[in-house]
């Protein structure tokens, strides 16, 4: 029996999530902190170590032979860096080596969030059998990740697909990126929420100010709030038919905290690709729920883990 795992990192700008995963892709143990994006970078760190060391103390640990991060971005794989957008004490942070130190010199290998969610979906969600595909996570950012002729396409640095600064508005406001209207600086769930609340929308009773509560007064019927989320969708729309364009994708999927909104965000998202896809060969672009949920980017990470450790990815990434 092979009983060989590897360690898991998913950082975003909200949480740092951690897990022991098997070649078949089941986590066996979990570990996980918020993230302390608005502080320096060794705060930042510290977390990621405290999440390392939780499985490093796990009677499993020694079954361990590498680790996968899939990290918000930009990072560069070939570097070992990473410089999240929404983690401003990490600009060029060597988080690769700093990842190695604490995990006992295993093999440690790097990808953008977005392409460690496509790695997942791929190999065991939404994208599994489409040989070319946009993979997306719409959350505190907007990431993704492509599969061109049947295999991840992460590009020289890891962050081909990287959707969310795609700019879908010339004029739009500013992004913490440098550029102006991206797909994130619109679409995103502190973005739909910012929105809404510039707009008149007001939470409820319990003060909930979040994309989930402009979401369920969506489907409430606030046009406010619907508002919010047809604009986010018109954003989406365009990002995703551009890169269908250039690229000749067949399908989208798209998961995260905004995804699961459901048809508040699917519904205009569909309508609204109808106006971007009109081209003949993109027209038959069919976008989807992901399938694999929370764990997406601990499995995608997973992945990415043991091909490079195997010296192959599994079957279907």
């Amino acid at each position: 029996m092979h009983t060989d795992l590897v360690a898991a990192l998913d950082i975003g700008g909200t949480k740092i999530a951690g897990a022991l995963v098997d070649g078949d892709g089941t986590i066996l143990v979990r570990a996980q902190r918020p993230t302390p994006a608005q502080e320096d970078g060794d705060t930042v760190m510290r977390a990621v170590a405290e999440v390392l060391g939780e499985l490093t103390a796990s009677e499993l640990w020694g079954r361990t032979r590498a680790v996968g991060i899939g990290s918000a971005g930009p990072v560069d794989a070939s570097a070992g860096t990473v410089s999240p957008v929404n983690v401003p004490g990490w600009r060029d942070y060597p988080l690769v080596d700093r990842v190695r130190a604490v995990a006992g010199d295993l093999p440690v290998e790097l990808i953008g969030d977005g392409v460690a969610i496509t790695a997942a979906e791929h190999w065991q969600g939404a994208a599994r059998g489409h040989d070319n595909a946009l993979c997306m996570v719409v959350s505190t950012g907007v990431g993704g990740g492509l599969v061109l002729d049947g295999r991840l396409h992460p590009g020289p640095t890891g962050n081909a697909g990287h959707i969310g600064h795609i700019s879908v508005d010339l004029d739009g406001d500013p992004c913490p990126c440098g550029a102006r209207g991206c797909v994130e600086r619109i679409a995103s769930g502190p973005n739909i929420a910012r929105r809404a609340l510039a707009d008149g929308w007001r939470p409820g009773p319990d003060g909930d100010p979040s994309a989930a509560a402009v979401a369920a007064a969506a489907r409430a019927g606030d046009p406010v709030a619907v508002a919010s989320f047809e604009r986010a969708a018109q954003a989406l729309a365009a990002g995703i038919a551009a890169t269908a364009t250039l690229v000749e994708i067949d399908i989208a999927v798209v998961g995260g905290g905004v995804g699961k909104a459901g048809e508040v965000l699917f519904a205009p998202l569909r309508k609204a690709l109808t106006q971007y896809a009109t081209l003949s060969f993109v027209r038959r672009l069919t976008v989807v729920p992901a399938q694999m949920g929370t764990d997406a980017g601990l499995v995608g990470a997973a992945a990415a883990a043991l091909a490079g450790w195997a010296g192959t990815a599994p079957a279907g990434v």
